[in-house]
């Protein structure tokens, strides 16, 4: 490794071009710069108008303009090798030193290997282990520099590293660092308003306040029917403890939902009651397990379902895929399901027993479909159509081995994408001309919500042939 020593070791950019000046970098050339308000940083440079002008790039929607730089100087190219070998050198110059010309020395560096970090968002010149300059913004959860056309550069490769100037990117992160600070010392020891929390701060005491009260309304009421829905908790938040939904923020920080519908318990304990109110409704033993408590009833009226148009369905495609069951569930039954090789059962929220029948239904279809294999298929080709802000990617049909159709239409955007897959019932195929069965077919997979419409349709022979008219 390098024998320089890098607490003492500083950097002179020599002989720095001014942006006045007609000479540009190269396309996507890391440089050092130095602002019009004596700040240093870095940047790529990334040309426009023929390179007569463009800006420098430090990484995604973080960009230095053209005028805000008076002066630049390439850091590509230079291996400081030779130089770090030796333990006498004290200074590095980029590029040789003119007399007259405009220097800038950059030191305070300091390495991984005695423990030192830069600051979160923290920009920073860097000595890379190859005796390479690179450049990077610091992520302290990743524990990399991100830059740009380096997209990181990963700790175990940097030699010493110093911080360059501040810039609004790290200013915000301190700001933002310094009010969590003032946020945990605030929640240290909260306030409590006697009004609003005159029965005291555990959160259970106002669930049981309120189930005594709903239960004059719905005796089949239980704690658990209660927490299903989103449960309230009292936390701290800004100094005084308050009713809240608490979830997950920005790299770990809670984040308080606060209840501010009223001023006192009582008010909260009211709040509670229509809160729950539906979920409360919506269990009742008698609607919820109008059939019974044996799951084999549900299920049986599901698979007849089914079985009306997937004509190839037996039980046994089922048993793997649609693990259903009623449990008791922290003292209440429930209709709970286990997805494929799962081990627990996880609640199926339903309303009532014919909505579950129907949750049902759903999963013995998708499990039909997934037992049929492909034999043939034919990708309809279209132009380009926008699906509510989405791009139709593919619109294929399938030909399945019991002779049977299927379509799968697929659609994204430049950052996310999904299909759906729709079974073509029997009943289409009632009709005689292509045209009726494209009346039905459409009803199925509307032009409204997924892109093609009859028109498009009709005059595809190919397709039609595909569909046997």
């Amino acid at each position: 490794m390098f024998e320089c020593d890098y607490k003492t070791l500083e950097l002179s950019f020599n002989s720095l071009y001014d942006i006045s000046d007609k000479k540009r970098p190269d396309y996507g050339e890391h440089c050092f710069l130095e602002l019009k308000d004596k700040r240093l940083t870095a940047g790529a440079w990334d040309p426009e108008d023929d390179g007569k002008n463009g800006k420098f790039i430090r990484g995604q929607f973080d960009v230095i303009e053209l005028g805000e730089v008076s002066k630049w100087k390439s850091m590509d190219g230079h291996d400081l090798t030779r130089c770090l070998e030796s333990k006498d050198v004290e200074w590095i110059n980029i590029s040789p030193e003119v007399e007259g010309d405009h220097n800038v020395r950059v030191g305070g560096f300091k390495s991984f290997k005695d423990g030192d970090c830069p600051k979160n968002e923290q920009f920073c010149l860097l000595i890379m282990k190859d005796g390479s300059l690179s450049d990077g913004r610091w992520d302290e959860d990743a524990e990399w520099f991100e830059s740009w056309l380096r997209p990181i550069v990963k700790k175990k490769d940097v030699w010493a590293w110093t911080a360059l100037s501040n810039d609004s990117f790290f200013d915000r992160e301190e700001e933002w660092q310094n009010e969590q600070k003032q946020e945990e010392e605030l929640n240290k020891n909260p306030k409590i308003d006697q009004k609003l929390l005159k029965y005291g701060t555990d959160i259970t005491v106002y669930y049981e306040k309120a189930l005594e009260k709903i239960k004059k309304e719905y005796p089949w009421a239980t704690m658990t029917q209660m927490l299903k829905k989103n449960a309230w908790d009292i936390v701290p938040n800004h100094g005084r403890y308050v009713f809240g939904h608490v979830s997950k923020g920005w790299r770990g920080t809670k984040l308080v939902d606060e209840w501010t519908e009223g001023t006192a318990a009582d008010e909260f304990v009211d709040f509670l009651c229509e809160y729950v109110k539906e979920t409360i409704e919506n269990s009742d033993p008698e609607t919820k397990f109008k059939y019974g408590t044996d799951i084999k009833i549900y299920l049986d009226k599901a698979y007849e379902i089914v079985k009306k148009d997937y004509r190839w369905l037996d039980k046994e495609m089922l048993k793997e895929y649609c693990r259903f069951d009623i449990k008791k569930v922290d003292g209440d039954l429930e209709f709970v399901r286990a997805y494929r090789d799962d081990r627990k059962f996880s609640v199926v929220d339903v309303r009532d027993a014919d909505h579950f029948i129907d949750n049902a239904v759903d999963a013995y279809e998708e499990a039909a479909l997934l037992a049929n294999p492909v034999a043939d298929s034919y990708e309809v080709p279209h132009r380009h159509i926008d699906i509510h802000g989405w791009n139709l990617e593919r619109y294929t049909f399938y030909r399945l081995k019991t002779g049977d159709y299927k379509v799968t239409v697929q659609a994204g955007n430049r950052s996310t994408g999904g299909s759906r897959d729709f079974f073509i019932t029997p009943d289409c195929f009632k009709e005689k001309s292509y045209d009726k069965f494209l009346d039905r077919y459409l009803k199925i997979v509307p032009a409204a919500g997924f892109g093609l419409d009859k028109k498009d349709l009709i005059s595809d022979e190919k397709l039609k042939r595909f569909l046997g008219y």
